[in-house]
Parts: structure tokens; sequence; C-alpha cells
């Protein structure tokens, strides 16, 4: 496991939490999905994540989550 993919599934865990909340307790969960949704936003533009520093100071390797197996960046057309 790397910190991107760490990243990628904490993400999709808590838009799946904050859409199930947001169902069963109230629509004001849904507001943590747009949260969540703003932050992978501001990440694409920014390259800031806070979830990857948090994950990079626990012990996770830096790597690329969509790579494809057997194929180096050098290498993509």
């Amino acid at each position: 496991m790397n910190v991107d993919r760490a990243v990628l599934m904490l993400a999709g865990t808590m838009v799946l939490v904050s859409l199930t909340l947001g169902w069963m307790v109230s629509p004001y969960w849904l507001l943590l999905a747009v949260f969540v949704g703003a932050n992978m936003l501001q990440a694409g533009f920014t390259g800031f994540c806070p979830a990857a520093i948090i994950f990079r100071k626990l012990g996770l390797k830096t790597g690329s989550a969509f790579e494809c197996a057997g194929q180096s960046a050098n290498m993509r057309t």
C-alpha cells in the first residue's frame, strides 16, 4: 500500500459513509461528501493533501496509484 492508494481509499470511504449517514440519519451529513470532493479538487490543482502528509508520516511509501503495470512513465504516449 502506498500513500496515493491510501488517500483514495480514505476519500472513497468517507464519501460512502457520508452518503449512508445522509440517507439514514440527516441530509446534513451530505456536507461531508461535499467537503471530501472539494478537498480532492483542490489537491488536484495544488498538490497539497493533508491526508497524504499524515499517511507519509505514518510510514507509507510514496507512489503512483494510476501507473500501469509493466509500463514506465517514460514509455507512455
